[in-house]
């Protein structure tokens, strides 16, 4: 087992020294040492329940292991709490902020370290503070613009300038492109990379191989609680990575053979939606999903993708335009809503899973039938049967690998790529017709991607039509057999799988026209 950092001078950043953590029967870190040169990208990965996450909330504070030792830069330090953790100059960048919506950029920054009684002084000082910080690190944000109103790309730079702001010479970045585009993802990669050349060290947690690959110095890979290894990432390939993760060999692309199309299942014609400002979110969308078919929507975040799985899936209304499934007109205009769809047979994986695909206080197998809790096969009469309820969480949970396997935990205490698979589990399972599918593998590891790809080509096979919304180029390439392209609540062009990213970008920024054969709004071929 190879080890980074072994040199006595200088000492690592960080050193982890046998360090064990216990959740009761669940063993989550197993006498872990981990050794993070100064001034270096550092990343650590794993599956979904590998140990990640929880060995740096020990690092930051928020748990305390149960043996072993924390050094910085040397020295032996006592982390009791994220207090503790700020003051010896670590800060840390959570999945999902913790910003205060309504407040400034300034004072978000300023949030418990307002510098003083005297608050004047703080905020004068605390504005140029900020305006150095952006000028150091490229991470330029208007100081009074209000944090609701900026898009996550802009919300995730404040995060990294709060921990700069507290003194942060180790920054920790838990799954940090979870909500980016890839252009939003590969600014923040600069941003890591100057961060980096300028004495800073930086640790990042995730389980995107591309990301590892493209911007970190050395890996650390994480398999049920313990560390499996640590290797120069020049010196390694994402195939490696992934068997170390997975623990076998992993299919890194989606093997399957040609679509065998049916009739049209899903027919969208001259689908148009203005919001209540009246911006037009959907301008005249027209296009079919046969049986048996995959078509990806391809497009930047916020050009209506959101939109048009919303409109269909019957959450909201569009303003004009026919939506037809298996050859049954749909009025989404007007009374047509989600527990309709459902009934007719159109599943939803919705893009946000914590706003629309989960009720995280739930347990997780109240969460395994939402939506579909009045079907005879989970009712005793008028009331819920508890007793097949979790009979049946605890088959899907098996299913689908659901860790851990303990279908009365509440939702909120499962990682996010399994509570991904609780969504999926639950609306896959239901065989329906149409499945529309946004952002499919956000947040799950290198496993179960794999895993839910070929559940996806299964159903496909088993005549599904499946619409499929995705920031991923390379998810909507492998899986799609048609791709459309959106651009301002357009769809401004079709393009085959063999399309490549290069040219699938230049329509996403609305450069380029439609091939010959292509939608481009219009009816389908």
């Amino acid at each position: 087992m190879s080890r980074s950092g072994e040199a006595s001078h200088p000492p690592p950043a960080i050193e982890l020294a046998g360090i064990d953590k216990s959740f009761g029967a669940v063993h989550a870190n197993r006498n872990i040492d981990l050794k993070i040169g100064k001034g270096t990208i550092h990343g650590i990965v794993g599956e979904n329940g590998a140990g990640k996450s929880t060995l740096m909330s020990i690092l930051y504070g928020f748990y305390q292991a149960d043996r072993g030792e924390i050094r910085i830069d040397g020295a032996r330090v006592d982390i009791q709490s994220p207090d503790d953790a700020i003051a010896a100059g670590i800060g840390m960048v959570f999945q999902h902020f913790m910003l205060v919506e309504p407040f400034t950029v300034l004072e978000n920054v300023m949030l418990g370290a307002e510098g003083g009684s005297l608050l004047r002084k703080g905020v004068a000082q605390a504005r140029a503070e900020l305006q150095r910080l952006e000028r150091s690190y490229a991470l330029e944000v208007d100081p009074d613009a209000v944090v609701g109103d900026l898009p996550v790309g802009l919300q995730q730079r404040i995060e990294i300038l709060k921990a700069l702001y507290r003194g942060a010479e180790t920054l920790i970045l838990d799954e940090p492109t979870g909500v980016l585009t890839p252009a939003e993802a590969d600014h923040l990669f600069r941003i890591l990379r100057q961060l980096r050349d300028q004495g800073k060290t930086v640790i990042l947690i995730t389980h995107k191989l591309r990301e590892i690959m493209a911007v970190t110095d050395e890996v650390s890979v994480m398999r049920r609680g313990e560390i499996v290894d640590t290797l120069k990432t020049a010196e390694t390939t994402p195939e490696r990575l992934a068997e170390l993760m997975v623990g076998r060999r992993v299919l890194l692309r989606v093997d399957k053979a040609a679509a065998s199309p049916g009739a049209a299942m899903l027919d969208v014609r001259h689908l148009t939606l203005r919001d209540g400002r009246g911006v037009t979110r959907l301008d005249d969308i027209s296009f079919e999903i046969r049986a048996g078919e995959i078509v990806g929507i391809a497009g930047v975040v916020g050009n209506g993708q959101s939109e048009l799985l919303e409109v269909i899936s019957g959450i909201r209304r569009a303003t004009s335009g026919t939506v037809r499934v298996d050859g049954m007109p749909v009025d989404v205009t007007g009374t047509t809503d989600a527990s309709y769809q459902r009934s007719i047979g159109v599943a939803h994986v919705p893009e946000d899973r914590h706003r629309m695909g989960l009720v995280v206080a739930f347990e997780e197998n109240e969460n395994a039938i939402l939506g579909y809790h009045d079907d005879d096969a989970y009712l005793n009469g008028p009331f819920l049967d508890t007793d097949a309820v979790r009979d049946h969480a605890r088959k899907r949970m098996e299913q689908y690998d659901i860790r851990p396997p303990d279908c009365r935990l509440k939702t909120e205490n499962f990682s996010g790529g399994n509570q991904q698979k609780i969504v999926l589990a639950r609306e896959m399972e239901q065989h329906p017709k149409v499945l529309l599918v946004g952002q499919p593998t956000r947040g799950v590891d290198i496993g179960a991607i794999e895993f839910i790809h070929h559940q996806l080509i299964a159903m496909r096979d088993a005549g599904a039509s499946i619409l499929l919304v995705s920031v991923e180029l390379d998810e909507i390439r492998s899986l799609s057999d048609r791709i459309l392209v959106m651009c301002g609540g357009r769809i401004v062009g079709e393009r085959g799988p063999e399309a490549s990213e290069r040219e699938l970008g230049l329509l996403m920024a609305g450069v380029g026209g439609p091939d010959p054969g292509a939608t481009a709004g219009g009816p389908p071929r």
